[in-house]
């Protein structure tokens, strides 16, 4: 998660942020800004996610393999929980096309849950196939923010539709998370994020990334949902740098969302069977004649597709904390408090953080250095 993306895009209507400087006022402990319990002796565990970058954007496409319509939907990027119920629309439209209406889904992490769900949803019966299910998939490891363009394209790399098909299957997934809104256990919910900074012109200046292309940058199609951010007055937050912006995004408590989905899914008839594929030619095995490809990043070894680079992100867990509910970035360091676990990770000073790495051995001493640079965060 890089720092535009943990604002939740919210930043587009803020002027110039506000000093809170040594005449600051005292701080209202009722703003809820409780400062986290920020020790390494807190880290219940340390997760490595490797996020499926693709220059041109996710794959939603047909493929024949033997007698079998593959409809692939993978390459996600650090978007595919944000995507997944839009893409899900796309991907069932085109598996049943031709009035097929017994549907196999590989792969049962955000887009492949969502998959079913709404093939389920449209009349069909489906069958989940995957190897791994939750905890072990890796959307399980996501950040859990609302991040619908979170390193999802290159530019310069897309078609010229990509970009309202984007936004479609933004706000599907928008309007699909707003009716989870308030469901027992807080599958989704609101939380406010605190943008820090030691000077003004470090908010408005984004940082260098050294020439190398951008990635694609599409929030402004969402501005019309997207909550706008505020400068703090002088006394207003507890922070201990002097500039401080807020704003407020989604959140996905991930373990209760799994949950959620998963239950629906069966509850609805449908079946989850434990597979493994190693190879395209694998779904013959299957037989179902349309089936949903979901593998995430996956799909980079079981379908050869070399075009799905990793991104690596590491998180360290620390217990819930009652009383804290936000999130808050400084200096290449992210923390966002969801129901499940307070989510600490290093996010680097560009985008290009982690690009490339498909290293997923956890790094104990890096966890316990970001909870320790997390508790330098407060006055």
């Amino acid at each position: 998660m890089d720092r535009r993306t943990f604002l939740g895009r919210a930043a587009g209507g803020a002027g110039v942020l506000t000093l809170a400087s040594a005449a600051r006022g005292a701080f209202d402990p009722l703003a809820g800004l409780e400062p986290v319990r920020a020790t390494p002796d807190r880290i219940f565990r340390t997760t490595v996610c490797l996020r499926p970058f693709r220059a041109a954007g996710p794959r939603i496409e047909v493929e024949q393999v033997g007698r079998k319509r593959v409809v692939h939907n993978y390459g996600h990027g650090g978007s595919g929980w944000s995507l997944s119920w839009g893409s899900a629309e796309r991907a069932v439209a085109l598996a049943l096309a031709d009035g097929v209406r017994d549907i196999a889904v590989i792969g049962a992490g955000a887009l492949g849950l969502t998959a079913a769900l709404t093939a389920q949803r449209a009349g069909a019966k489906v069958t989940i196939y995957t190897k791994e299910q939750f905890p072990f998939v890796r959307s399980a490891r996501a950040t859990g923010t609302w991040s619908p363009d979170s390193r999802v394209a290159m530019e310069g790399s897309v078609d010229a539709g990509f970009a309202d098909r984007w936004e479609g299957m933004a706000r599907t997934s928008f309007t699909y998370f707003q009716s989870m809104l308030g469901m027992a256990g807080d599958p989704v919910e609101w939380t406010d994020r605190y943008m820090l900074s030691d000077s003004a012109d470090a908010q408005r200046h984004p940082p260098l990334t050294d020439g190398k292309p951008g990635f694609l940058r599409l929030e402004s199609r969402l501005a019309d949902i997207t909550p706008r951010s505020v400068d703090l007055t002088p006394g207003s937050h507890p922070f201990r740098p002097a500039f401080a912006r807020r704003s407020s995004s989604l959140t996905f408590n991930v373990a209760d969302l799994m949950h959620h989905l998963t239950s629906d899914f069966l509850i609805a008839g449908g079946h989850i069977v434990p597979m493994e594929f190693q190879a395209p030619g694998d779904v013959t095995r299957l037989k179902q004649s349309s089936i949903i490809h979901c593998t995430g990043y996956g799909a980079r070894s079981l379908w050869r597709d070399e075009s799905i680079v990793p991104v690596r992100g590491q998180i360290a867990w620390l217990i819930p904390q009652p009383g804290v509910t936000y999130g808050v970035y400084y200096q290449g360091l992210s923390m966002l408090a969801r129901r499940d676990g307070i989510v600490v990770q290093p996010t680097g000073q560009d985008e290009w953080f982690g690009y490339g790495d498909a290293n997923e051995e956890l790094d104990r001493a890096a966890a316990e250095a970001a909870v320790r640079q997390l508790a330098t965060f407060w006055a």
